[in-house]
C-alpha cells in the first residue's frame, strides 16, 4: 500500500470543482500538490485556502509547452511526481442537429468550435498532461498512479456528443497505458485508472433550476448528488491500493440512465 503523506500530486483544473476539492483532500491527508489552471485568481484563492503544501502554475492543458512546464515545475518544486490527476475539463452542450418542430428541417447544429474545443481540453489536454508527467515519473524512478476523470457521460448522453466522446476515449486510456507500461516492465510501478462520476455537487449543478435538478435526482437511487469529497476519497484509495490498475471505477450513486440519455 502506498502512503499519501508527503506524496506529490499534479492536479489540473485545480482552481475549482473536483480538482480543487481533491487538492484540499490530498493535502489534509499529508500530501503535496502542484495545482494547474488557466485562471490565476482561482489558483491564488486555492493556495490561500489550502496552505503552503501547494504550488500553483497558470497553464493551458491544450498547449504542449505549458504541459511540459507543468511537469518540470512539479519536479523542481517537489523532486518527484506520485499522482497525475488531469482533472481539467469543460462542457459545451448542444444537440448535434436540431430540427425545427414545425418545418421538420434542421434549424441549428453543434458548431465545430463547440465540438473541437471540448475535445482539445478534455482529451488532448489529458493526453499531454499524462505524457509529460509520466515521462518525468519514469525518468526519475517514481512510483504512483495516473488517475483520469471519465464520466457516466461516457455511456452516451443526448446533447453531449462532444463531451461524451471525450469521456469515452478517456475510459479506454487506462487499459492502453497499462498495457504499454506492462510491455516496458513498469506497470507495477506506475499504474493507471479512471474515475467516472455521475452528477456531482458542483456550483453549476447546485445552482440550476430546482425542478430540473429534481428530475436528475429521480434517477439516482441514493437520492442526492455525489459530494466532491467522496470522489477525492475514492481517488486516494485507488492511489493507496496497488492492486488496482487498468480499469474504470464508477461513482454515481447507482445512477440509472434513461433510454433517451
Amino acid at each position: 500500500m502506498l502512503e499519501i503523506n508527503d506524496s506529490v500530486a499534479v492536479v489540473t483544473g485545480g482552481g475549482s470543482g473536483i480538482g480543487l476539492a481533491f487538492a484540499k483532500y490530498w493535502v489534509k491527508k499529508g500530501g503535496k500538490v502542484l495545482l494547474g489552471d488557466v485562471s490565476k485568481p482561482a489558483l491564488e484563492t486555492a493556495k490561500a485556502a489550502i496552505g503552503d503544501r501547494v504550488e500553483i502554475l497558470v497553464c493551458d492543458v491544450t498547449d504542449e509547452a505549458d504541459s511540459h512546464r507543468l511537469a518540470t515545475t512539479a519536479m523542481k518544486a517537489f523532486g518527484r511526481i506520485n499522482l497525475v490527476a488531469p482533472f481539467a475539463g469543460i462542457i459545451k452542450d448542444g444537440m448535434m442537429l436540431s430540427p425545427d418542430r414545425e418545418s421538420g428541417k434542421v434549424s441549428a447544429k453543434m458548431t465545430l468550435d463547440q465540438f473541437r474545443s471540448v475535445v482539445d481540453v478534455n482529451l488532448t489536454g489529458v493526453f499531454l498532461t499524462v505524457r509529460e508527467c509520466a515521462e518525468q515519473m519514469i525518468n526519475n524512478g517514481d512510483k504512483g498512479l495516473i488517475c483520469l476523470i471519465s464520466s457516466t457521460g461516457s455511456l452516451g448522453t443526448a446533447g453531449q456528443i462532444n463531451y461524451s466522446s471525450t469521456k469515452a476515449a478517456v475510459s479506454v486510456m487506462p487499459k492502453v497505458i497499462t498495457a504499454e507500461f506492462f510491455r516496458r516492465g513498469i506497470a507495477d510501478r506506475i499504474r493507471c485508472v479512471a474515475v467516472a462520476p455521475g452528477y456531482v455537487a458542483t456550483p453549476i449543478l447546485e445552482g440550476m433550476n430546482q425542478k430540473a435538478l429534481s428530475r436528475i435526482l429521480d434517477n439516482v437511487p441514493i437520492g442526492r448528488l455525489i459530494d466532491p469529497d467522496e470522489i477525492a476519497s475514492l481517488v486516494c484509495e485507488l492511489y493507496r491500493n496497488e492492486a488496482l490498475t487498468g480499469d474504470v471505477y464508477f461513482i454515481h450513486g447507482g445512477l440509472r440512465l434513461s433510454s433517451k440519455g
